[in-house]
């Protein structure tokens, strides 16, 4: 098996390159509106948003912002297939523009846009970043009506164009057989509140890049491209910065279109891939190691399970569990902005037939 992953430098707000209904799965965390590291970039788009800012016009910079946003959120929804689901992880802002404090409602400004497209909006995930100290505050302190609660999460909005995905071929069966994931995975991963997931430190970013750059972990989007896309399917990253969405993409055997209008990252990407055959193997290793030792601490409590992979030989708690395959990566190939990862033919004996 293979896959491609395309990079394209180029404003996302005009995906020409895509064509309609193509994509499977978008993930992405755009730039934060009236985030001040973000004012540069959105000034770029529109000068009208360095005006508004100048005059201390914090709600209208705050629109204009978002309505650069609006472009890219309507070419999503062009090139997604019916059935194909939007993950936007944003956060809210705080900020002082002139003598007002206050908070700018990003997750809610661009919920109510996508549904205007006619975008369904599912449960959202609620990722909590607990990276502040424990003794945090901001404001006036222990003195009344002068302090604000501190910002420990962010919104992670998950949107279905059309209604749910069909799946009538028996190719298409039997791919989503093989995609599926554990049981105890499932019972972490959908729940509403991540708060297992820690914020990506900017270390080892040129300054070039980490001043504009929002990373979140790759756990986020390695959870949400297993839980709703299929093996062989087509990822979607508006802005790709770090290009974290391209990585678990090639991590879980998905195709992959990434849109970066910086070039500054060009260097950072080549660099990180390079690296992606033995990491994504022993990231691999360690979910069957952490499936086999939930098994053995199930057969211990509660008896044995009543399934069997028919790939790996080791006990699973259901029947939809039992096709399940990981393809094990063999070789990264480079041609300019296309990216070609080759995988195994067949799963690795390592863990065929364990003994529990």
């Amino acid at each position: 098996m293979k896959t491609t992953h395309k990079i394209i430098l180029s404003n996302s707000s005009n995906m020409k390159e895509v064509r309609d209904a193509s994509v499977d799965l978008m993930i992405t965390s755009p730039p934060y509106p009236m985030i001040e590291m973000w004012d540069e970039i959105f000034g770029k788009q529109n000068p009208a948003i360095k005006q508004a800012l100048e005059k201390e016009n914090g709600n209208l910079a705050f629109e204009l912002m978002n309505k650069e946003l609006d472009k890219t959120w309507g070419e999503v929804y062009r090139v997604l297939r019916d059935g194909g689901f939007a993950c936007i992880n944003i956060g809210n802002t705080t900020r002082k523009i002139g003598d007002e404090f206050k908070l700018y409602s990003n997750h809610s400004r661009i919920l109510e846009y996508c549904i205007g497209l006619g975008f369904s909006s599912l449960p959202e995930i609620l990722w909590r970043k607990q990276t502040n100290a424990p003794n945090k505050f901001m404001g006036s302190g222990m003195l009344p009506a002068g302090a604000y609660v501190t910002l420990e999460h962010e919104h992670i909005l998950v949107l279905r164009k059309g209604n749910k995905r069909l799946f009538k071929t028996n190719e298409e069966k039997l791919r989503r057989q093989k995609s599926a994931f554990f049981w105890e995975e499932r019972n972490i991963w959908f729940s509403d509140v991540w708060d297992d997931l820690k914020g990506t430190r900017q270390t080892g970013l040129d300054k070039k890049i980490r001043d504009r750059s929002g990373a979140y972990p790759f756990e986020l989007s390695y959870r949400l491209i297993n839980m709703l896309s299929l093996k062989g399917d087509t990822i979607l990253d508006p802005f790709l910065g770090t290009g974290t969405t391209t990585y678990s993409a090639m991590a879980t055997g998905r195709n992959s279109i990434g849109f970066e209008i910086d070039p500054n990252f060009q260097e950072h990407f080549n660099a990180r891939f390079q690296v992606v055959v033995d990491f994504s193997n022993e990231l691999i290793k360690r979910r069957l190691d952490n499936h086999l030792k939930f098994v053995q601490d199930r057969i211990k409590k509660k008896g044995a399970l009543g399934y069997t992979s028919k790939i790996y030989g080791f006990p699973v708690m259901t029947n939809q569990e039992t096709e399940i395959e990981f393809d094990e990566l063999k070789k990264i190939n480079f041609e300019d902005h296309l990216i070609e990862i080759e995988y195994s033919d067949s799963p690795s004996c390592t863990f065929i037939n364990e003994e529990i």
